[in-house]
């Protein structure tokens, strides 16, 4: 979801939330506090939304390249060694 859309959807839920608590003979502060918690819960889930998409993405050709420029870079180290020289110096 773009960010303009976030934006106008929130913008549209808190006036939601502002029409139904003042139809509904709520104080300024009662109508304050609701309106925040909505904007918190809409921010958390926008927040959610967003890391799953970029979890579940499939890595880039750019990602691809620096994966494989780093194991053709990277020393190649048995794996019983990787952390044996470090042992050793701990004993």
């Amino acid at each position: 979801m773009a960010l303009p859309k976030f934006i106008l959807g929130m913008i549209f839920a808190l006036a939601i939330v502002v029409g139904w608590s003042w139809l509904g003979g709520a104080s300024i502060g009662t109508i304050l506090v609701r309106v925040i918690i909505c904007a918190v819960v809409i921010q958390a889930g926008y927040f959610v939304l967003v890391y799953a998409m970029i979890a579940r993405s499939a890595p880039t050709p750019a990602d691809m390249a620096r994966d494989a420029e780093r194991k053709l870079n990277a020393p190649e180290v048995a794996e019983g060694e990787k952390l044996g020289s470090a042992r050793r110096g701990l004993h």
